[in-house]
């Protein structure tokens, strides 16, 4: 289980390095600060997906988690919302080393 906790935050870790690099890329082409947010970056990718997963959220679990939470969050730049994924996954994937060292009983 922790093998593939820790390959979905990689999987994040590498869509975030992605999306930063083309904001980067953009950045740089337009002179001015250019972020993505989540929300177009997911519509241009699957413009069916989002509208599908919003029915499905507000239909089956609870119309206010779409409203202000989920909407929150397809507002924010796609890479930070990656990153923090990223992080999310590897802290549930994480191995606490045993405080004693190596080699204690």
């Amino acid at each position: 289980m922790r093998f593939l906790l820790r390959f979905i935050s990689l999987l994040f870790l590498v869509v975030a390095v992605i999306t930063g690099v083309v904001d980067a890329i953009q950045t740089v082409a337009a002179d001015k600060l250019n972020l993505t947010v989540l929300g177009e970056a997911l519509d241009a990718f699957s413009p069916d997906s989002l509208n599908a997963t919003q029915s499905f959220i507000q239909r089956s679990i609870h119309p206010l988690l779409w409203d202000p939470v989920i909407q929150w969050v397809l507002l924010q730049p796609a890479v930070a919302v990656f990153l923090t994924l990223s992080l999310v996954f590897y802290l549930l994937g994480y191995k606490r080393p045993k405080p004693a060292g190596r080699f204690a009983a």
